[in-house]
């Protein structure tokens, strides 16, 4: 029987992990997915630019938000690990527009993994409203009255009549996006 080859880091190891964002939803999210994966994790959050609009739109452009933030974090803390998350929306059957989370992760090494989240559709008053060039998270703040909905509650929040919130939503991508680096650690998926 062969063994596997060796983590970067065992779960009982200290891991610094740059957070590439300071919103407390991404970083509440960074920290639940680090806790699940390693022992003593320390999360550190840094406000870096995604590199992609202010309202992502579709899979690639979200991912890559999200891979920019990963990469500008783990280098500007020199961390051992950087995890990006970054929102957008898609279009879905019907002609709907859902929202989606992608997480990326990377290691020092420049080895990187992505992670979605659950999608969920748009009303279509504020699908309308994104098709005008609005962003989803003033969006929703103008219809709860409510400022500041994407930094905590989010508009899955309001669909779900607060039975989820953001923090939920991104924590699942980030779940993802850590256990595909580590599947790529072990030797399973393509390291790039």
């Amino acid at each position: 029987m062969t063994s596997e080859p060796r983590p970067r880091f065992h779960a009982d190891e200290p891991v610094r992990i740059a957070a590439g964002s300071v919103n407390p939803a991404k970083r509440a999210a960074v920290e639940r997915a680090a806790a699940a994966y390693f022992l003593r994790p320390t999360v550190e959050a840094v406000d870096v630019p995604s590199g992609v609009p202010a309202q992502p739109w579709g899979d690639e452009e979200t991912a890559r938000g999200a891979l920019r933030r990963a990469a500008q974090a783990r280098l500007t803390l020199d961390a051992d690990l950087g995890l990006g998350i970054e929102s957008g929306v898609v279009e879905g059957p019907g002609g709907s527009l859902y929202v989606v989370a992608w997480a990326a992760a990377i290691d020092r090494a420049g080895v990187r993994a992505f992670g979605g989240s659950e999608r969920f559709p748009l009303p279509a008053e504020v699908a309308q409203r994104l098709r005008t060039g609005a962003e989803l998270g003033p969006v929703i703040d103008d219809l709860l009255g409510t400022p500041g909905t994407a930094r905590h509650a989010g508009a899955i929040s309001l669909l779900t009549a607060g039975r989820r919130d953001r923090t939920d939503m991104l924590t699942i991508a980030a779940l993802h996006a850590l256990a595909a680096l580590l599947e790529v650690w072990r030797g399973g998926f393509s390291r790039h």
